[in-house]
Order: C-alpha cells, then structure tokens, then sequence
C-alpha cells in the first residue's frame, strides 16, 4: 500500500545544526521533533522543542538555552507551510520540493522558502532537508566575549519520517 491522501505525521523527527566558528565548532542533536504533512492540501507544520537540542558539552547547552535561544521564553521553533509542488503522493519516488511558509524562531516570524527531498514509500513518507539560519534575522545575540566562538549563520539539518495518522 502506497502513501494515501491524508495527514502524516511524525513525534520523533530528527534536527541537527552546526556552528562552525574560528574558535570552536558546535553542534547539537534534537530527536523530539514533531511534524504534520496533509498530502491533501500539501500543508507541513514543524514543531522544533528548543530545550530538546542535545550537546556534547553541557556548558555550551545550558548557554544556548539560557543566553542565546531564551528558550523558557521562546520553548518552540516552528515551521508553517505548504510544498509547492505537485506530488503524487500514490506513487513511490523520490521528488525534489520546496516549501514556502513561515519560520519562528526566537519569536521571530520570517518569510522562508526551503528545498528538500521528499521519499514516497509503503506506508511511510520522508522528508529530508538542510537549510541555513541567520541569527540577526532572528534577534538572537551573540556577545562580545564569544563572538569568535559561535557563527552568524548556523547550518540545520532534518529528517521527518512520517507515517499516517490514525483516523
């Protein structure tokens, strides 16, 4: 059985991003990720729980969330959209997309268009996409002091692997 038109969704998506800076490269692991996908309408919406992000080193966590993201301010990133191109979504394949929608992050709405690769199986769709995040676009500031240790622009990486959603 091949993909059907109805809502997919996805609690345990993957998302990584990396810093690469002239004094220390950072990066971080989330596997809570949620996400919807209505192949119907080809609405997606992703929800990033910021707390979620995991570091190897601790002290980098505990600054991201506290310094940087605010993220008992600001506990979600999100992502509300729709896949600009035709898919058909009965029929296995991959096809390269696009989705344009809107980014929160920090509290910051921005206009965004992301590419990725979406995979079309047996009961299952996977969305796999690597895009690239400005800090200033979204108020988040670096100060003074680690300014050399941490990027202006971080790489993210996501892999969404769907299923349907019961009826």
């Amino acid at each position: 059985m091949y993909a059907q038109q109805g809502i997919y969704s996805t609690s345990s998506g993957k998302m990584s991003f990396f810093s690469k800076a002239p004094l220390e490269d950072i990066n971080a692991r989330n596997d809570k990720v949620f996400s919807q996908l209505n192949t119907s309408n080809k609405e997606i919406a992703v929800k990033v729980p910021v707390r979620q992000f995991f570091f190897s080193n601790k002290l980098m966590q505990e600054h991201f969330n506290e310094n940087y993201m605010e993220s008992r301010r600001f506990p979600y990133a999100t992502f509300k959209g729709k896949i600009n191109e035709d898919i058909d979504f009965s029929k296995t394949g991959t096809y390269d997309v696009s989705a344009s929608g809107i980014l929160n992050v920090h509290g910051v709405n921005q206009k965004r268009t992301f590419k990725g690769t979406l995979k079309v199986a047996p009961n299952s769709i996977v969305l796999d996409t690597h895009f690239d995040v400005k800090l200033q676009d979204h108020k988040i500031k670096i100060p003074r002091l680690v300014f050399n240790k941490i990027a202006e622009v971080i790489s993210v990486s996501s892999s969404l692997n769907y299923s349907q959603s019961e009826k």
